[in-house]
């Protein structure tokens, strides 16, 4: 069976400067770059994959900005203005020191990711009010409050060690009498098959910060993106480059399912970019039935 494009504009995809192809994908209202023409077969996905890592290390050049620039890790609570609120996202710096525990502070591909929703929604690029979100290795939680504050209803999710941080943050944050938007707090742990109350409706979006830090948890976190998205699902990652192999086997597995586009940094909230921050967009291929392939 082929796999239809996930495509969406309004117009045929155009090519910019650099020939890559720029077009609308899912719900998202901005054009975003094409990774590997969107239905290629997996050895084009791998081209398209290590393709992708060496431009981005090329224009980005990650390694020469500092790290950390929105982010005072050491700070037991971090303050962040959103969508007319102060926020307060509680830490645990401590919690540092374990491995592998990452989610106790927050890093600035989180708040990337946040203030990008924000900028999103006011410049009419994405709607979030009313939509079903559910974020993934939500950690502290700011992009899932902000994306309460928009409108969304939220679950945030994560590991169940991790959810008592998370829920304290969604609390202090998320008490205000003219909330547009609601938020619960779930254990999720990827490969695993997820409740039902995620998965019926599916998410209008599901999104994610730092998701993709090991190739030992890309394979799980394939199987808990496939499971929460239909071809209506639209998936927004954000993520610090900190390793070119790891990006490039996320990119290569997520191309054989998905149709990626990046996100270019002028769309991204300009008080908040990062040349360290990466951003993509992905939706479900269509797998057209054996009688529509054969016409």
């Amino acid at each position: 069976m082929a796999a239809a494009s996930a495509v969406r504009t309004e117009e045929p995809g155009e090519d910019d400067d650099d020939g890559e192809t720029v077009v609308g994908l899912g719900s998202y209202g901005g054009k975003v770059r094409l990774l590997g023409g969107g239905a290629g077969g997996c050895d084009e996905d791998g081209e398209a994959a290590a393709a992708e890592t060496m431009l981005l290390w090329g224009i980005q050049q990650p390694t020469l900005a500092r790290p950390n620039a929105f982010v005072a890790q050491s700070s037991l609570a971090l303050a962040v203005e959103a969508c007319g609120h102060s926020l307060s996202i509680l830490q645990s710096p401590c919690s540092l020191i374990t491995p592998g525990v990452t989610g106790s502070v927050m890093w600035d591909s989180g708040i990337v990711l946040g203030k990008f929703l924000e900028h999103a929604v006011d410049s009419r690029m994405l709607l979030l009010q009313g939509k079903k979100v559910v974020e993934l290795g939500s950690g502290c939680g700011l992009v899932g409050c902000i994306s309460a504050l928009l409108g969304a209803q939220v679950v945030l999710t994560d590991l169940p060690d991790r959810l008592r941080l998370l829920r304290k943050n969604v609390e202090t944050n998320l008490k205000h009498d003219n909330m547009r938007g609601s938020a619960v707090v779930k254990e999720l742990i990827w490969g695993d098959d997820p409740d039902r109350d995620l998965i019926e409706p599916l998410p209008d979006y599901v999104l994610g910060s730092d998701v993709i830090y090991s190739e030992g948890a890309v394979e799980d976190l394939m199987e808990t993106l496939l499971q929460l998205s239909g071809t209506q699902t639209t998936i927004i990652l954000a993520g610090e480059l900190r390793n070119d192999s790891i990006l490039e086997y996320f990119l290569d597995a997520a191309m054989k399912y998905f149709v990626v586009g990046r996100v270019d940094q002028a769309q991204f909230h300009p008080d908040y970019r990062s040349q360290r921050v990466a951003m993509y967009v992905l939706v479900k291929k269509v797998k057209l039935t054996e009688t529509e392939d054969g016409l």
